[in-house]
C-alpha cells in the first residue's frame, strides 16, 4: 500500500462531508486521517488518534482552498497531527524551518482540513504596531479605528498566520505578548479584548449591554496563532525576543525525507529517467546538509525541484537545470564553486557540455482553445520543439521583428532558455549593468504579448511602496491605492522588478507568498487569490464576482508573471558594502529561476553595434571592442572596474556619436566614458596602457587652435559652438531661460561643444567635476545659448524618491501633491537641471534609470509618466536632463553617482581651467588687477589643486575661490593680495598642519601672506671711491711691421661624429618665490635634481643651462618654467684619459635658426657636441660672447692658435698668431683683445666680418700700449682683465658713471685691482682711449684666505689660484658690475654691526652700481650639500657659486649643491618690485578706522554759524544747534554739512586697528614659548625620555611629518564617511515623514523619522577594524649599505610614519610590524595588541630595528616573510 495518510480524493471528501476512512501500516506506526459524521451533529477530522470537531465558518470565503494535495506524505501527516494537538490544547505554534513555502503550505493545509478562517500577515521590517492592532481611517471628516488582522482574528475566532517573525524590527511583536499569553489586549479605541473564560464569567454576573458599555470584547476560544519563521542565526534576521518565544510551541518543519521526496518527484516527472531524478535530489540534499552550510554554501531550493521536474524541458541538461535553480557561478567564490562542481561530478550531473543547448525561438502563437496561453516553438539541434507557456493579453510579436532589438546567438539562446523557465516559474535575470537585461526583458514580454509593468526598486522602498499606498479622497477620506505591482497581478501583466539586488530582504519577503502561491493580503484587507482557488471558492460558495469583490477578494490573472532584473551579487560582501551586496541568499533562491546574462562575445557585440549604428566607422568600432574585451577578460580587478564603464549601453552611445562625428578619436570617447580625469592614478595608468596595447592613439590636445573655440548665434536662429551647430529653441516660458554672467574661455567652450554634440544625439548629460569649477555656469550658459527653459532640482542626503517626484501638502484636510520640477520638466519639455546629484543616496537617484531608458516613471500619487498608456503623463519630446555631480572618491564624501548610474548618461568631466585659460578668464573679472598678481594666484591655486588630488590637503580649491579673490582686488585695489587670500584660507587657520601646508604653498608662489611691509632686507650700500682717469690705451697703427702683424688663416670643414640619441628626462621644477616673508634682492630659487657627487662647472643663460661633470650632464630650465630637462652625457664625453681625469665642461647656447641648441665644450680634450678636433692635451678655452650669432672661438693657453667654429656653416677657421696666448676677450664681433702669455701685453686682433669672403683670409694684429695719465708718474701698472664687455654702456649710463656728458664707444672692464674700469673710445677709435677706474683699497689678489673650520672641512683646503670660472659679469643696461666673491674678500665689518654675526654663506654678490656710485654685498646662502670631491670643486671657482647674467636683468647663481637662485640687482627694477610687493601685502597706514554714518536730514542748510557752545562738552549728533557736534548742519563740527569750518570737540572715536590685533607684546610671546618648553620637558619626564632621545626621535619624525599629515587627513575622511547616519523610520519623535502624512492626519503617532545609527543586520559579517601588517627589512645589508644610500634610515622613517599616522585610529585599523633578516622571517617589532603609545615606545621600535640590522646573521628571508604573513592573514 502506498505510504500516504490522505487518499486521493480526500480533499473532496472534506468538502463533501462524507465519511472517509484510511489506514495503513508504516515503519513508524499508523497515522490515519478520517473525516466522519459525528452523532451529535457536525463533522470531525481525525488524524491518527487525534480528533478535531469541525465548525461551520462564518466567512467561508476566508477558509483556504486547494492546499491539500492528492497525495499526502507521512511526514506531512505527522506535522498536521502535531498542530491539531496544539490546537486542541489552545496553544499557539511556531513552525520553524529552512526558507521556502513548505511551512506556509502545512499551515494552510491544516486550516483547510479544519475549515478555519485565516488572517494572514507577512511581516517585514516596515511592519508597525498599527499593522497588527488597529489603524485609523478618516470617514466623513472623522477618524475611526479599523481593526487589523490580529484583532480581527481574536474577535472573530480566526487563525492568525504570522509569517517572517525574523523580519520584523525589534519591539514590534511584543505588542502581541499579552494576547498570546492571556488572550488580552488593550486597544487604541478604548476597547479591551478579554479571554473567553473570563468574559463568560463576567457575563454570568452582568448583562452583555453592560460589558459593551465598558468596552469589553470577548476573544474567541477558537483564536489561534500560527507563526512561521526561520532559525536565526543560521539565516539572516532578528532573533526572537525571549518573552515572545516562550509563548509559542515550536515544530521543526524540515524538508521531506529523501524517500517521500523522491516519490513525489517520480510522480511529478514520470518521463524523466528515475536515475536522473535521484541524482538531482541527492545533489539538493547534499547542498542542504550541515556540512555544506559550514562551507558557506547557501541551501539548495529544494521546494523548486517539484515544479521544475513537472514542467521540465526534455533536452535540458542536468547542469543547466541546476544552474537555473542554484546559480552557483554567481553566488559563490572560487572555493564554493569547486565544492559544488565536486558534488555535481559525484552525482554524474556535469553533463552540460554533452547536450546541445536550445538555439532560437522560431515562432510564438496564441492557443485557440486556451485563453492566456501561447504555443512556443524552439529550434533545438535542427529539431523543432513546441510547448505551451502563459502569455499576455495582447497579440504576440514574431521573434526578431523589432527594429530596436538586434538578435545575437547568445541572446537568442537566452530567450529560448527563458521560455522554458517561463513554463514553470518566475524568472530573475542576473547581469552587469548595461549588458542588455532591460532590452531582453522587453523583447521577451513583447514576444509573448505581455503588457509590461516596470517597477524600479530602490533601497529605502517599503512594503507599502511595493503593495499599497495611502491617499486622500476629494472629501478628505483616507483610502488605499493599489501599486502597479498589484494591478499587474490582477490584469495579467508581466511585472518587471528592476533592481531586486537593491531592496532589503525584509521588504522583499512580503512578495514571497505572491511568488510561491500567487496569493497576497493587502493592508486594506483585500485578498488576492490564485486563479484556480478563486474559481473554486466562487463555485463552491455560489458567489458572483461582484459578491466576492464586495468581500475584497480578487483573482490573480493566470497569465501574471514576474521577471526580476538584478546585478550580480558581490561574493563575500556584507549588506552595507560600498561595492555591492551578496543579496542572493537561500530565501531569494526559492522565489525565482535564475538566468545569467553573459557579456556578449566580440563578434556578437560588433554585429549589435553595427546593427544599431550602421554608420559607425568600422576601424573605430573594432578598436573599441578590442579594448573593451581586453579589459573584460583580464584578471586585474582595476581593469575589470574600467570595463564596467564600457558596458554595451555605453558602447552604443559611443558608436552613435562616432557615426555622426567620425573625426573624433576613440581614445577621447573612452576617456570620456570612463571619466579618466578623475580616475585614481593606478586606474588611469591601467587605462592608458590598455589603450596603447590596443593601438588606440591619444589625440594630442589642441593647444594652438584653442583660440578658435567660440560661440555665435546667427541671424537665422542657429547656434554654433566650435564646429557644431544647432537651432535655437523658441520657448513659451522665456522667464525660465537662465541668464548668467559668463566669460568665454577655450576650455569651457570645448566642454560645451562636446555637450552640444551629445545633446543633438538626444542624450541626457552628466557633468562631473570638483566644486567651483563652473559646472552650473557652463550649464546655464549652454541653456542660455540654446534658449531652453530650465527646471532646477537640488538634491541632498535627505532626498527621497517621493520628494524627487512630488511634494505632498495638506489643504483643507486633503493631501494634495504638487509636481516637483522633474514632473514639470517632463510635462513642459523643459530641461531639468539636477544639481548635487551625488549628495542623494544612489538608491534614490536610481529611479532616474527608468525615466532615461524606458521614458517611464511611477509617481507617489499613483500617476505615471509613460508613452502609450491612458491617463498617463506623456513625456514631452524636448525633455532632457542635465545632471551635475562632484567627482567620485576622496576627498568628496558624496555617493558614487557615476558608479551606479554613470552609464545611462553621457558623461563630461569639467575640470578647473588650464592656467592660460584661467588667467584669461580672471583678466576679464579683474581687468585692473596686475598680471603678475593673477599669475601668482593661478600658479598657487594650481599647486593646491594638485595637492588635493594627491590627498595632501583635503579641500580641492577651485576657480570659484580665485574669482572671488580677483573680484575683491578689482573693487578694492588698495587691499593687498596677502590679506585678500585670507578670505579663502581663514577656514583653515585653526588647523595647524593645514595652515603650514597652505602658507608654504602660497609663499612658494610669492604671495606674501603673513609678511609685513617693513620686512625689507636689502643689502647695505657702501660708497664707491671716486672715479679717476688712470691712463690711456693706444692702438698702434703705424707701418712698422713689428707693431702691425699679419696673421694667416686656414679654413677646413669639421669632423662630426654622431648623432647620438639621448634620453631627456623631465623633473618638476619646485620653484620657490623668495619674497614670501621679506623683500630682498633674491627673487626665486630651486634645486636641480643632481647627485651629491655631481660637480657644477658652468651656468649660462638664454634659457638657464647648467652643466655638471662627474658624470657630465646638462640641465635646462626656463626662468619661469615648471620643468627641468636633464640629459646625461657620459656616452658623449667618454673617459679617454687614464689616471685621474677631472673633466670641465662649458656651455654655449646658440641663436636663430638654431634656437634651443647648445654647444658643450670639454676643456681637457676639447670635445664639442658638434666637433671633435683632436689636439694636444691641455686646457682648451671657449669664448661664447657671440654664440647667439652661431660662432664660437676656441684657444689653448700658451698656444699661438685661434680656432673659430662657424656652427651654421660647419667650418673651422684657424688663425696662426705670432704670440702665445694667455686669454682672449671678444670686445666686438670683428675685434678681439688678446693677452700675451708671459708679459700680459694686450693686442687687438681685427678680422674681416666674413671669413669666407675672397682676399680676406688675413687678420691684422695691433699691439696696445698702456700709458699713464702724465709721463711723470712712471710706468703704468698693467691691468689683467677678468671680464671685458662685448658691448658698450648706453650713453646715459656712461655719462652717469663718469659724471660728465659724453657720447663715445666704450667697454667696461673688471680686474682684481678695481671695482670697475671704463675704457672710453675702445675698441673703435684709434686715438688714445681714456681709462677711468674705480680703484679698490686692496687688490683682491693680495687678500689672504681666512676660512673658518667649517669651510675648511667642507672645502678640504684652500682654493688653488688657477680657478676656471671668474664669476664676474657686467649688466650694461643697469650700469652695474656684479662679481661673486668668497667671504674672506668682503669687508664684513663695514656691512654688519659689531654685535651681529655674519651669516654662513657660499659667497657674496658684489654689486657695483656706477649710477648711484654705491657698492653692496648680497649674501648667497650656503649650499645644503657639497660634493665630496673637494679638490676638484676648488678648481672650478674661488667661491662656492657660479654666476651668469639674466636676459631679464639681474643675475642667476648656482651653488655647488645645485641650488639655483635668481637675483634682481638693478635699482629701478628693485624699486618697482618693492612697490608691487608692498601693494600685495596691502597698505596699513596705522591710522585708526573711523566709522562714519551719513544721514539725510531732509533739511536744507541755512546760514553757516559757529553754534552754541555746550558748557559740559557733551557729544551731540545732528540738530543744527551745537558747535563741535557730528553729522549735523550749519554749525562748526565734523561730518555734517553747511558748517563754516571743521571743529573737533575731542569726543572719543571708536576704532578697530589691525595693528592692534597683530601686535602681541614680546613678553607675552616669550611666556607662551616658555610654557611650551616647560610642557615638553614635563612630557619627556613623564615618559622617561631624555632630551637626547627626544632629539633622535624628532630626526625621524620630522623627515616624514608631511606624509604623516597626508595620511591622517585621509584617515579622518574615512572616518567621516563611515559615520554618516541613516534615517530611522516609524519614530515617535523627529521630523515628519512625508510618506506618513496621511497616517498623521488619521491620528497615528509613529509618523516621524530621525537620523541615527542603524543596528547592524543580524547575520551580516561584523564590522571589524582593518588589519594591516608592515613587513620591514632589517637584514644585515640594510646596515651595511646604509652609509651609501641611507636605506636603513629610510626604512625606519617609513615605520615611524606608519606608527604616527595610525595613532588614535586603533578602532579603525589594527596593525603589527614584523621584520625579516638572516635570523628569520618573523622578528616581532610591534604586536597588534600592544602598539606604541608615545614617542619613547616608538623610538624603542626604531632602535630595535637598527640594533637588529647591526647584529643579525646574513641571509635573505624576504620571500618567506611575505608568503608567511599572507598565509597568517588568511587564517585570521
Amino acid at each position: 500500500m502506498r505510504s500516504h495518510g490522505l487518499y486521493r480524493g480526500a480533499a473532496a471528501a472534506v468538502k463533501g462531508k462524507r465519511q472517509l476512512k484510511g489506514s495503513y501500516q508504516s515503519d513508524s506506526g499508523i497515522i490515519c486521517v478520517f473525516v466522519t459524521s459525528f452523532f451529535a451533529g457536525g463533522d470531525t477530522v481525525k488524524i491518527g488518534d487525534v480528533t478535531y470537531k469541525l465548525k461551520t465558518p462564518r466567512n467561508p470565503e476566508l477558509v483556504p482552498v486547494k492546499h491539500l494535495s492528492d497525495s499526502l506524505p507521512q511526514m506531512m501527516a505527522q506535522h498536521l497531527r502535531w498542530i491539531m494537538q496544539k490546537d486542541l490544547l489552545g496553544q499557539d505554534v511556531f513552525l520553524i524551518g529552512p526558507p521556502g513555502p513548505l511551512r506556509r503550505s502545512i499551515a494552510m493545509q491544516y486550516l483547510e482540513l479544519t475549515k478555519r478562517e485565516v488572517e494572514y500577515v507577512a511581516l517585514s521590517r516596515d511592519t508597525t504596531e498599527t499593522d497588527l492592532k488597529q489603524r485609523r481611517e478618516i470617514r466623513s471628516g472623522t477618524a475611526f479605528y479599523i481593526d487589523q488582522c490580529a484583532v480581527r482574528a481574536a474577535t472573530q475566532g480566526r487563525v492568525l498566520v504570522l509569517e517572517g517573525l525574523e523580519k520584523a524590527e525589534r519591539n514590534v511583536l511584543p505588542v502581541l505578548n499579552n494576547l498570546l499569553e492571556n488572550r488580552e489586549m488593550q486597544l487604541e479605541d478604548g476597547r479591551f479584548l478579554m479571554a473567553a473564560e473570563r468574559y463568560d464569567k463576567l457575563l454570568q454576573e452582568h448583562t452583555k449591554e453592560e460589558l459593551d458599555s465598558w468596552k469589553i470584547v470577548r476573544v474567541s476560544e477558537d483564536f489561534r496563532v500560527i507563526a512561521l519563521g526561520l532559525p536565526v542565526p543560521k539565516y539572516k534576521g532578528n532573533p526572537l525576543d525571549p518573552p515572545l518565544r516562550s509563548r509559542f510551541q515550536a515544530r521543526d518543519i524540515y524538508y521531506l525525507p529523501f524517500k517521500d521526496q523522491l516519490e513525489l518527484l517520480y510522480t511529478a516527472g514520470p518521463n524523466i529517467p528515475a536515475e536522473r531524478v535521484s541524482q538531482l535530489l541527492s545533489l539538493a540534499t547534499t547542498l542542504c546538509s550541515q556540512e555544506s552550510s559550514s562551507l558557506g554554501l547557501p541551501d539548495f531550493p529544494m521546494d523548486n525541484l517539484l515544479p521544475v521536474l513537472h514542467n521540465t524541458f526534455p533536452m535540458l541538461s542536468s547542469q543547466q537545470l541546476v544552474q537555473r535553480l542554484y546559480p552557483y557561478n554567481s553566488i559563490l567564490g572560487k572555493e564554493g564553486r569547486s565544492a559544488v562542481e565536486g558534488v555535481l561530478s559525484r552525482f554524474e550531473l556535469l553533463d552540460g557540455r554533452r547536450q546541445a543547448a536550445p538555439a532560437t525561438v522560431t515562432s510564438v502563437s496564441m492557443t485557440k482553445d486556451l485563453e492566456g496561453r501561447a504555443n512556443v516553438t524552439l529550434s533545438v539541434a535542427d529539431r523543432n520543439v513546441s510547448f505551451q507557456v502563459p502569455a499576455g493579453t495582447k497579440e504576440p510579436r514574431p521573434p526578431n521583428s523589432s527594429p530596436s532589438f538586434i538578435s545575437t546567438p547568445s541572446h537568442s539562446q537566452l530567450l529560448s532558455e527563458m521560455m522554458q523557465s517561463h513554463m514553470v516559474k518566475d524568472i530573475c535575470l542576473i547581469g552587469a549593468k548595461g549588458c542588455g537585461k532591460s532590452v531582453l526583458a522587453r523583447e521577451f514580454g513583447e514576444m509573448l504579448g505581455y503588457s509590461i509593468e516596470p517597477v524600479m526598486l530602490y533601497q529605502d522602498m517599503t512594503a507599502r511602496d511595493l503593495l499599497q499606498q495611502r491617499y486622500t479622497l476629494p472629501n478628505g477620506d483616507t483610502a488605499w491605492r493599489l501599486s502597479p505591482l498589484v494591478t499587474a497581478a490582477i490584469e495579467g501583466k508581466l511585472l518587471l522588478l528592476d533592481g531586486i539586488h537593491r531592496v532589503n530582504l525584509g521588504t522583499l519577503a512580503v512578495l514571497s507568498r505572491l511568488l510561491h502561491d500567487r496569493e497576497l493580503d493587502l493592508y486594506d484587507g483585500t485578498r488576492l487569490l490564485r486563479w484556480d482557488r478563486y474559481q473554486t471558492i466562487k463555485e463552491e460558495l455560489q458567489f458572483s464576482d461582484e459578491q466576492l469583490q464586495e468581500r475584497s477578494i480578487f483573482p490573480i490573472h493566470p497569465s501574471f508573471r514576474v521577471l526580476a532584473l538584478a546585478e550580480p551579487p558581490v561574493v563575500g560582501a556584507g549588506s552595507s558594502s560600498s561595492r555591492g551586496q551578496q543579496w542572493l541568499g537561500p530565501e531569494l533562491l526559492t522565489m525565482f529561476l535564475y538566468h545569467t546574462v553573459s557579456p556578449l562575445g566580440k563578434a556578437e557585440e560588433m554585429d549589435l553595434l553595427q546593427g544599431l549604428t550602421p554608420n559607425v566607422p568600422q576601424e573605430a568600432a573594432e578598436q573599441l571592442l578590442h579594448l573593451t574585451h581586453s579589459l573584460r577578460n583580464t584578471n586585474d580587478p582595476t581593469a575589470q572596474s574600467l570595463a564596467s564603464s564600457l558596458s554595451t549601453r555605453q558602447l552604443l552611445r559611443i558608436c552613435r556619436r562616432l557615426s555622426l562625428y567620425p573625426e573624433e578619436s576613440v581614445a577621447h570617447a573612452v576617456n570620456k566614458a570612463c571619466l579618466s580625469r578623475f580616475l585614481p592614478s593606478l586606474a588611469r595608468a591601467c587605462l592608458e596602457k590598455s589603450l596603447s596595447n590596443c593601438s588606440i592613439q591619444e589625440a594630442p590636445e589642441p593647444t594652438e587652435n584653442t583660440q578658435d573655440y567660440s560661440c555665435k548665434v546667427h541671424t537665422d536662429g542657429v547656434l554654433t559652438i566650435g564646429s557644431v551647430s544647432a537651432p535655437v529653441y523658441n520657448p513659451s516660458e522665456k522667464m525660465k531661460v537662465p541668464d548668467v554672467l559668463f566669460y568665454d574661455n577655450p576650455q569651457h567652450m570645448m566642454v560645451m561643444e562636446n555637450m552640444l554634440k551629445d545633446f543633438l544625439l538626444g542624450e541626457h548629460l552628466l557633468l562631473m567635476g570638483n566644486q567651483g569649477v563652473g559646472k552650473n555656469k557652463i550649464v546655464d550658459r549652454f541653456l542660455h545659448l540654446l534658449n531652453r527653459p530650465r527646471e532646477y532640482l537640488q538634491l541632498h542626503r535627505d532626498t527621497t524618491v517621493q520628494t524627487l517626484t512630488l511634494q505632498p501638502s495638506v489643504r483643507d484636510g486633503i493631501i494634495t501633491y504638487e509636481d516637483s520640477p522633474l514632473v514639470k520638466a517632463v510635462k513642459m519639455g523643459h530641461i531639468l537641471v539636477i544639481d548635487e546629484a551625488d549628495k542623494a543616496p544612489t538608491n534614490v537617484t536610481c529611479i532616474l534609470k527608468t525615466l532615461v531608458e524606458s521614458r517611464e516613471m511611477i509617481l507617489a500619487d499613483g500617476r505615471r509618466i509613460a508613452k502609450d498608456r491612458p491617463n498617463a503623463i506623456v513625456m514631452h519630446p524636448d525633455f532632457r536632463m542635465l545632471v551635475l555631480a562632484n567627482r567620485p572618491g576622496f576627498p568628496f564624501l558624496g555617493n558614487d553617482f557615476f558608479g551606479s548610474l554613470g552609464d545611462i548618461f553621457s558623461c563630461h568631466a569639467v575640470d578647473n581651467p588650464k592656467p592660460q585659460a584661467e588667467l584669461a578668464m580672471l583678466k576679464q573679472y579683474g581687468p585692473d588687477v596686475p598680471d603678475a598678481t593673477l599669475q601668482k594666484l593661478v600658479a598657487a591655486f594650481g599647486e593646491l589643486r594638485s595637492m588635493a588630488d594627491q590627498g595632501t590637503i583635503t579641500y580641492p580649491y577651485s576657480t570659484r575661490e580665485v574669482v572671488n579673490i580677483v573680484k575683491h582686488l578689482q573693487k578694492f585695489p588698495g587691499e593687498g593680495l596677502a590679506n585678500v587670500v585670507r578670505n579663502v584660507f581663514d577656514f583653515d587657520s585653526y588647523n595647524k598642519d593645514m595652515r603650514e601646508v597652505l602658507i608654504e604653498a602660497l609663499h612658494k608662489h610669492g604671495i606674501p601672506i603673513g609678511a609685513k611691509t617693513s620686512s625689507v632686507k636689502l643689502a647695505k650700500e657702501l660708497p664707491l671711491p671716486e672715479v679717476k682717469m688712470t691712463g690711456y690705451w693706444t692702438t698702434n697703427q703705424s707701418g712698422n711691421a713689428r707693431r702691425k702683424l699679419l696673421c694667416p688663416t686656414e679654413t677646413h670643414t669639421i669632423d662630426i661624429k654622431g648623432p647620438v640619441f639621448l634620453r631627456v628626462q623631465s623633473y618638476p621644477c619646485n620653484r620657490q618665490e623668495s619674497r614670501a616673508l621679506s623683500f630682498s634682492e633674491e627673487k626665486a630659487h630651486w634645486q636641480i635634481p643632481m647627485n651629491e657627487v655631481n660637480i657644477i662647472c658652468d651656468v649660462t643663460t638664454k634659457d638657464v643651462y647648467v652643466a655638471t661633470c662627474n658624470p657630465v650632464s646638462l640641465f635646462s630650465m626656463k626662468e619661469h618654467g615648471e620643468t627641468i630637462q636633464v640629459m646625461e652625457l657620459y656616452d658623449v664625453f667618454p673617459r679617454t684619459i687614464s689616471g685621474v681625469w677631472q673633466p670641465f665642461v662649458t656651455v654655449a647656447p646658440l641663436g636663430s635658426p638654431l634656437d634651443g641648441q647648445v654647444v658643450l665644450h670639454e676643456e681637457q680634450v676639447g670635445t664639442q657636441t658638434h666637433t671633435n678636433a683632436q689636439r694636444q692635451q691641455g686646457a682648451h678655452k671657449m669664448c661664447r660672447d657671440f654664440a647667439h650669432k652661431n660662432w664660437l672661438l676656441f684657444y689653448k693657453e700658451d698656444s699661438n692658435q685661434l680656432e673659430v667654429l662657424d656652427v651654421l656653416e660647419g667650418r673651422v677657421h684657424s688663425i696662426s698668431l705670432p704670440i702665445n696666448l694667455k686669454s682672449v676677450f671678444l670686445v666686438a664681433e670683428d675685434r678681439w683683445l688678446l693677452l700675451e702669455s708671459n708679459t700680459n701685453r694686450k693686442f687687438l686682433l681685427t678680422k674681416p666680418m666674413h671669413m669666407a669672403a675672397e682676399n680676406t683670409g688675413v687678420c691684422q694684429l695691433h699691439s696696445i700700449s698702456e700709458d699713464p695719465v702724465s709721463s711723470g708718474h712712471g710706468a703704468v701698472e698693467v691691468s689683467v682683465p677678468q671680464m671685458l664687455s662685448s658691448e658698450q654702456l648706453p650713453n646715459e649710463n656712461l655719462s652717469a658713471a663718469l659724471d660728465q656728458r659724453i657720447v663715445s664707444p666704450n667697454r667696461v672692464l673688471a680686474d682684481t685691482a678695481s671695482f670697475a674700469r671704463v675704457v672710453v673710445g675702445f675698441p673703435d677709435l684709434m686715438s688714445p682711449n681714456e681709462v677711468y677706474s674705480f680703484q679698490r683699497p686692496v687688490d683682491l689678489s693680495d687678500m689672504k684666505s681666512s676660512r673658518t673650520g667649517a669651510q675648511m672641512f667642507l672645502k678640504g683646503g684652500l682654493h688653488s689660484s688657477a680657478v676656471k670660472q671668474q664669476n664676474c659679469v657686467s649688466l650694461l643696461s643697469a650700469n652695474q658690475m656684479v662679481r661673486a666673491l668668497p667671504p674672506n674678500k668682503v669687508p664684513l665689518k663695514e656691512i654688519y654691526p659689531k654685535d651681529i654675526t655674519p651669516p654662513m654663506t657660499a659667497a657674496y654678490l658684489e654689486v657695483t652700481d656706477l649710477n648711484s656710485k654705491k657698492v653692496k654685498y648680497i649674501p648667497v646662502p650656503r649650499s645644503m650639500s657639497v660634493s665630496p670631491y673637494t679638490n676638484w670643486v676648488s678648481k672650478v671657482s674661488e667661491s662656492d657659486v657660479l654666476m651668469a647674467p639674466l636676459r631679464s636683468g639681474g643675475v642667476v647663481t648656482v651653488d655647488m649643491g645645485g641650488y639655483v637662485r635668481l637675483w634682481e640687482t638693478g635699482l629701478d627694477t628693485l624699486q618697482r618690485s618693492l612697490m608691487e610687493w608692498r601693494n600685495m601685502i596691502g597698505s596699513e597706514d596705522g591710522r585708526p578706522l573711523q566709522i562714519t554714518i551719513e544721514r539725510e536730514s531732509n533739511l536744507d542748510v541755512t546760514a553757516p554759524k559757529h553754534g552754541k557752545i555746550d558748557p559740559n562738552n557733551a557729544p551731540h549728533v545732528g540738530g543744527n544747534q551745537w558747535a563741535g557736534g557730528t553729522g549735523g548742519r550749519d554749525t562748526a563740527g565734523l561730518g555734517g554739512k553747511g558748517g563754516p569750518y571743521r571743529l573737533d570737540a575731542g569726543h572719543k572715536v571708536y576704532q578697530v586697528s589691525q595693528a592692534e590685533k597683530d601686535a602681541v607684546p614680546e613678553d607675552v610671546r616669550r611666556a607662551a614659548r616658555e610654557m611650551a618648553e616647560k610642557a615638553f620637558k614635563e612630557r619627556l619626564k613623564e615618559i622617561d625620555m631624555s632630551e637626547y632621545d627626544a632629539a633622535t626621535y624628532e630626526r625621524f619624525s620630522t623627515a616624514v611629518r608631511r606624509q604623516v599629515q597626508s595620511l591622517r587627513i585621509i584617515l579622518d575622511s574615512l572616518q567621516a564617511k563611515g559615520k554618516e547616519r541613516q534615517w530611522l523610520k516609524n519614530q515617535a519623535l523627529g521630523e515628519l515623514d512625508d510618506a506618513k502624512i496621511i497616517d498623521g492626519l488619521a491620528g497615528e503617532k509613529a509618523i516621524y523619522k530621525r537620523r541615527g545609527e542603524h543596528d547592524p543586520e543580524v547575520g551580516v559579517p561584523q564590522q571589524k577594524p582593518k588589519r594591516l601588517r608592515v613587513l620591514a627589512d632589517v637584514s644585515g645589508s640594510m646596515y651595511r649599505f646604509n652609509g651609501v644610500d641611507s636605506r636603513l634610515e629610510r626604512s625606519m622613517e617609513a615605520v615611524c610614519m606608519v606608527m604616527e599616522a595610525l595613532e588614535s585610529y586603533e578602532d579603525k585599523f589594527k596593525y603589527d610590524i614584523v621584520g625579516h633578516s638572516g635570523d628569520g622571517y618573523d622578528i616581532e617589532l610591534v604586536r597588534a595588541d600592544k602598539v606604541p603609545k608615545n614617542n619613547k615606545q616608538r623610538l624603542k621600535v626604531l632602535k630595535t630595528m637598527h640594533a637588529h640590522a647591526q647584529f643579525c646573521m646574513s641571509g635573505d628571508y624576504t620571500l618567506e616573510g611575505t608568503t608567511n604573513k599572507e598565509r597568517d592573514f588568511k587564517i585570521k
